[in-house]
Parts: structure tokens; sequence; C-alpha cells
């Protein structure tokens, strides 16, 4: 398993758009194949940096899953609302792989 972490700079006069773009992409990435653990938008600190976090199985995997979110209307819809609205100012893409155990009792 491998986890994407996609951290976003954005325009801070724009969070309501993120929003959208996040509840957007809340439906349409479980839908084309990743396990989507959840967008986080500023609260407290920053008013720049927001975050996109979601499991895909392997790199081959991922590659099959953009394919289709490329052909999926809501994910098309929504890389052209990005793009027109300008809200998302950078995008970086980390990819992670737990190494830790679960933590704490699980009885």
């Amino acid at each position: 398993m491998l986890t994407c972490v996609i951290r976003y700079h954005i325009d801070p006069t724009q969070h309501d758009n993120f929003a959208q773009y996040a509840r957007n992409w809340g439906q349409a990435i479980p839908r084309c194949g990743a396990d989507l653990i959840g967008y986080f938008a500023p609260h407290e600190g920053s008013s720049t940096l927001a975050y996109g976090i979601y499991n895909v199985d392997s790199l081959a995997a991922y590659e099959d899953y953009r394919a289709r979110l490329a052909e999926d209307p809501l994910g098309r819809e929504n890389y052209a609302f990005a793009q027109r609205e300008k809200f998302l100012v950078r995008e970086d893409r980390t990819w992670l792989k737990r190494v830790s155990e679960p933590h704490g009792d699980s009885a």
C-alpha cells in the first residue's frame, strides 16, 4: 500500500473554491479506484497550505486510477474548475509507505 500526500499551496482568498474542489474529489477519487483518506483545508496557522491524502495498492494501480480519473466526467470538470478559477498556486505530490505497525491496544 502506498499513500499519496498532495500538498497544495492555495490562494488564501479562495478557500471556498478549494472546499468545492475537495468535495468533488471526494466523489470522483473513490469511484475511480483510490482509497481517499480526505482533503484538509487551512483552519489555524497557515492560510495557504492544504492537503489531499489517498492510498493506492501500487504505482501500477495509481496509473490505472489516473487513467480512470482523466475519463471521469466529474474528474474532468474538477480539473477544468481549478484551471479556470486559479485557486491552486502549487501542487506537490509525495509518496509514502507506512513502516510502523498499528499503535495502541486493539482489544
